[in-house]
């Protein structure tokens, strides 16, 4: 008998019972854990009305940072429409910590592509520009943390290192995403060799798939974007900054300047996409963990190797999954593309992509431009050959556009 998609996505859902009851799980958790902070807050309708000029006395931008801040176990927020994209409000809150002649030390690796020329860049204005050093140290063989390697670069570098630097989500590397409890676990190790600085955490990809946030277990900041996770699929833009109170505050003065920091900011178009993206991301976001699941578990069994492990709820929105040539990889891209709600007759090519050292394709079908959140697929055109797919605003999308992908596979791979 021929397999078919109908059969295989059956079946698969069938072996993934407990991962999706997991999933649920964990969105309902985090759903009354946003509810309650929106209760806390006393969020009301005054909160979405917009605001123009200074932006001074500005309630629902005040309010949206403290619920966002309730929402991931920290003391103050920034949620912001002028950070452009998780690029973006990582550089800014980088630049609002650190100094000339500062130290960090990445704990995860080279950071995501988009944010090496603000890392290391030179003549552009970047951290190395500025006189701030920025280490690197390797993974494991395994994919984490090194802390042996950690415990030696912290005594070498003393008292000028001012930051311990931590990217959640494996960008365009071949490891599964770290977990809270990995995270957590790294800040108690830094902490107990005397470390004093700042724990910053790039949270993308990361937000409402568990129920601990990195702020919850000993991370002084996180950072993310709207138009991933936290936005919910409402969010037109931005980014958000959650953390210790003074450091909110330092990066609030880069974000618009020294002397008025976060007494400032307006917006015209009102805020109540981004209360209320922020009140469905936690289904949202349960949503795409069970597209993730399902289109993995398909995926292996047509025998594509695909990361990370079934056997357990991921650690973050994405999945890797590799393939043999660059044609393979452009077509499950396009394939994705097809299956969107929005240009769905566009074939996605490869381009130099801003931020990017190769070409990059793209399947980006999605209501707000690019956004992460919903069902999207991208990766760089070169060797090894892997897609990164992730969101999904709703399962059904998610188990739709597997389907097209599989008709397309299936009689290919002659799968039985």
């Amino acid at each position: 008998m021929v397999m078919t998609a109908d059969n295989l996505i059956a079946e698969s859902e069938r072996s993934l019972a407990a991962r999706f009851r997991r999933a649920e799980e964990i969105a309902e958790y985090n759903q009354e854990k946003v509810l309650k902070a929106f209760q806390a807050c006393r969020v009301a309708l005054r909160h979405f009305n917009p605001s123009t000029g200074y932006g001074y006395g500005d309630e629902g931008r005040f309010t949206l940072g403290e619920v966002f801040a309730l929402s991931m176990g920290a003391e103050a927020g920034i949620v912001s429409p002028a950070m452009l994209s998780g690029t973006h409000a990582l550089s800014v809150a980088l630049f609002g910590l650190l100094r000339p002649g500062d130290k960090v030390l990445s704990l995860s690796g080279i950071p995501y592509d988009t944010l090496r020329g603000v890392i290391f860049g030179e003549g552009n204005g970047s951290l190395k520009d500025f006189g701030i050093s920025f280490e690197c140290l390797a993974l494991t063989g395994e994919g984490k943390f090194d802390m042996a390697g950690a415990e030696e670069r912290i005594k070498a570098l003393g008292s000028g290192l001012k930051m311990i630097y931590i990217q959640r989500s494996r960008g365009y590397e071949l490891r599964d995403a770290f977990t809270v409890s990995e995270i957590g676990e790294a800040c108690a190790k830094v902490r107990a060799l005397g470390f004093e600085g700042c724990i910053f955490v790039d949270n993308c990809y990361g937000e409402f798939v568990e129920k601990e946030e990195p702020c919850d277990v000993g991370a002084d900041v996180a950072v993310g974007s709207l138009i991933k996770n936290p936005g919910g699929g409402l969010a037109p833009t931005g980014g958000y900054v959650v953390g210790g109170k003074e450091y909110v505050e330092l990066i609030g003065k880069r974000l618009t300047a020294p002397s008025v920091g976060n007494e400032v900011g307006s917006y015209a178009y009102g805020y109540r996409p981004f209360y209320q993206g922020l009140f469905l991301a936690p289904h949202v976001v349960g949503q795409a963990i069970k597209g993730s699941l399902l289109i993995g578990r398909c995926m292996q069994s047509l025998g594509y190797e695909n990361f990370p492990s079934l056997d357990k709820t991921p650690a973050d929105i994405t999945r890797a999954i590799r393939f043999d040539t660059a044609e393979q990889l452009c077509a499950f891209i396009r394939s994705v593309q097809e299956a969107s709600p929005v240009d769905s007759y566009v074939t996605p090519e490869p381009w130099d992509m801003p931020g990017y050292d190769s070409k990059v394709i793209m399947a980006a079908g999605c209501f707000v431009d690019g956004a992460s959140i919903e069902l999207s697929a991208d990766a760089p055109v070169k060797p090894p050959y892997t897609a990164y797919f992730q969101g999904g605003l709703t399962y059904e999308h998610c188990k739709y556009a597997l389907k097209k992908i599989l008709e397309k596979l299936l009689p290919v791979e002659g799968a039985k």
